[in-house]
């Protein structure tokens, strides 16, 4: 027994070795139990700790060393309870007693793999590096031959579409008179008009009740009294029933995804909704783990979340890689938009979203063909997940920005552009820079954009960063309450105050966006494609996205 003793000893990891190191000052402490109550992963906890002290005392003070047994705060080392850095010790402590300081030479990646499971990550790519995005400027500023626009003062229309745009000769009408006539049985797609930066799939489930309903609180505001209508985008796993009947569908995006999670609630409520959804979008695939499904680990499915999905609780949610029943792209893609198109008698906009790879072309030329289609949602490899695995995030995907570039460019070929929109995500405000990302898409070729790590980021404070802090989403442990189910943690979020900040960010990117169209004297059309106003200051990066070189 004494010998199994010392052996255990030998396996278990020193603090030196975990990510994040708790710094603890016995002399600031006053032992209130706040820090250890908040930690999410229980990293730290109280304890009993034997304390060397030198001491002069008495009439003749000479130091005495003297041995005290002391209460205080000590670092759990245990792998599945090592501390993530998220730093809410520090937020709750008064005294500034504690902080988690970051260990540069941890030994954290040979560890975290126990039992044979590879590391998953909650939050964004390990990137330390600004992305080809935040190195794009805009450099075509209009001056005396195309003057430029006041952004203050002028009217602007800041709006995309969302739909199939059909050119005017192949509009089944006809103008006689003054009357606008329609030739046999016309077709016209759905088109829906929307801001340019859409608020991406985030499901009922990845995110708490509370981050959930203020996100659609803030957006109902910003189509009600702001008057900018942005969508947003359900993810997969369906909507709240009260909400699938009430009249602010219209503003979400409906996902169906590969695991149909959620659907059967929708088809129910398909007879009862006041409104049509604002699109469907038909999930293939994701940016940050290409090829892969989705997957809601079984703590975070909880009553509520089970009920919306009608699956039991408590149960691991994957969904396939593939949707099952379809046995190529070009049958998946003719089936399901024509389905779902259907489904809401051809009034609503249906779109596939996939991964950026090499194969985007190949759906993209497959969609320019078939009539229903709407868009082609495009989703680049910097994107954040709730679930990935930190091998998916770090090793596979293709960055947005040449990805969305070839796909528009090959449009051009075809005729198209003005046709089929194309969505593109992956990394928009990634080093926060939301607007301008999206303005350099525009530019590159995208008639909008999708963000949503931004939102969690900006709207609730998400404490993970890019040096693999907190980060842990996927376990349902979100010191925020963003991204859990446990009622103890989301109920530290407020949805109106989540609300507010939705409304704030949006708010701020229209302004943002006009200061950047306005110079190069745009105020009522997007430049899409209009690649000759960005320059870069890597004259490969150039080349590849056929744009100027600028030093």
């Amino acid at each position: 027994m004494e010998s199994a003793g010392r052996l255990d000893v030998n396996h278990q990891l020193g603090v030196n070795e975990l990510p994040f190191i708790v710094r603890w000052e016995d002399t600031l402490c006053t032992r209130c139990g706040r820090c250890t109550s908040v930690c999410p992963v229980k990293a730290i906890e109280p304890g009993v700790i034997e304390k060397r002290v030198v001491e002069s005392l008495g009439p003749v003070p000479l130091p005495t060393t003297v041995r005290k047994v002391v209460s205080g705060v000590r670092q759990v080392t245990d792998i599945a309870r090592y501390c993530v850095g998220c730093a809410t010790c520090r937020q709750v402590c008064p005294n500034e007693a504690i902080r988690p300081e970051w260990n540069p030479a941890h030994k954290f990646a040979w560890h975290v793999n126990k039992g044979g499971e590879p590391h998953r990550r909650g939050g964004r790519r390990n990137d330390p590096n600004a992305s080809t995005l935040d190195r794009l400027k805009f450099t075509r500023i209009s001056m005396l031959t195309d003057p430029a626009l006041d952004a203050g003062r002028h009217e602007f229309r800041v709006r995309t579409y969302l739909g199939r745009n059909l050119p005017a000769e192949d509009l089944p009408l006809r103008i006689q008179g003054n009357d606008l006539i329609a030739d046999g049985t016309p077709y016209i797609p759905p088109v829906r008009e929307i801001f340019p930066i859409r608020i991406g799939g985030m499901s009922v489930g990845a995110l708490s009740p509370n981050m959930w309903e203020g996100i659609a609180m803030g957006v109902a505001y910003l189509n009600e009294v702001k008057r900018i209508p942005v969508v947003m985008c359900t993810g997969e796993g369906g909507m709240p029933p009260r909400l699938l009947k009430s009249p602010f569908l219209k503003y979400f995006i409906l996902q169906i995804a590969s695991g149909y999670f959620g659907w059967d609630e929708i088809l129910h409520a398909v007879p009862h909704m006041q409104c049509d959804p604002a699109a469907i979008e038909i999930k293939y695939g994701q940016g940050a783990k290409p090829g892969d499904g989705g997957l809601l680990m079984a703590s975070k499915v909880l009553k509520l979340i089970a009920r919306i999905r009608g699956v039991p609780e408590f149960v691991d949610l994957s969904s396939p890689p593939t949707h099952q029943t379809k046995y190529s792209i070009e049958e998946a893609v003719a089936k399901m938009i024509t389905s779902m198109s259907m489904l809401f008698g051809f009034r609503v906009p249906v779109y596939p979203k996939i991964s950026g790879t090499k194969t985007a072309l190949a759906v993209l030329n497959n969609l320019a063909r078939n009539p229903f289609a709407a868009a082609l949602a495009i989703d680049g490899e910097d994107g954040g997940t709730g679930a990935a695995y930190n091998v998916s995030m770090d090793k596979m995907g293709h960055p947005i920005a040449s990805n969305l570039r070839e796909c528009y460019l090959n449009l051009v070929k075809l005729g198209k552009q003005n046709e089929l929109p194309l969505f593109a995500a992956g990394g928009v405000g990634k080093q926060g820079n939301l607007a301008a990302n999206a303005a350099a898409l525009i530019m590159l070729g995208a008639s909008g954009t999708d963000c949503a790590k931004y939102v969690m980021q900006a709207a609730a404070g998400c404490l993970g960063d890019e040096r693999n802090r907190c980060n842990i989403c996927n376990t349902g442990k979100c010191p925020k309450g963003i991204t859990t189910q446990d009622p103890r943690l989301y109920r530290r979020l407020d949805p109106d105050k989540v609300a507010e900040r939705v409304v704030d960010v949006f708010v701020s990117a229209d302004k943002e966006l006009k200061k950047i169209f306005a110079p190069m004297g745009r105020s009522t059309e997007l430049p899409i494609g209009m690649s000759d106003g960005l320059s870069v200051d890597d004259p490969a990066v150039a080349e590849r996205l056929q744009i100027s070189y600028a030093c």
